[in-house]
């Protein structure tokens, strides 16, 4: 067995994870019930109803209101 380098020493990947986009047809806005926009630049669901969005870590979103960042009007 090889030795690993510690962990504090292996750089992070950058985020390289897409999201399924037939996971979009599934999900909803928590506040809202309504239909989410991917973006995919920022990594974020965007619900324009409830003016949040939800980021995606890991190609996993997270749809905690406490975690999504409010959008300006």
């Amino acid at each position: 067995m090889e030795p690993t380098e510690p962990a504090e020493t292996v750089a992070p990947r950058p985020d390289t994870h897409h999201i399924d986009r037939r996971l979009l047809e599934f999900l909803v806005c928590p506040v809202t019930r309504g239909a989410l926009v991917y973006d995919a630049e920022r990594q974020e669901l965007i619900s324009k109803g409830a003016h949040l969005a939800y980021p995606i870590h890991n190609g996993i979103p997270v749809m905690l209101v406490d975690e999504a960042r409010k959008l300006e009007d």
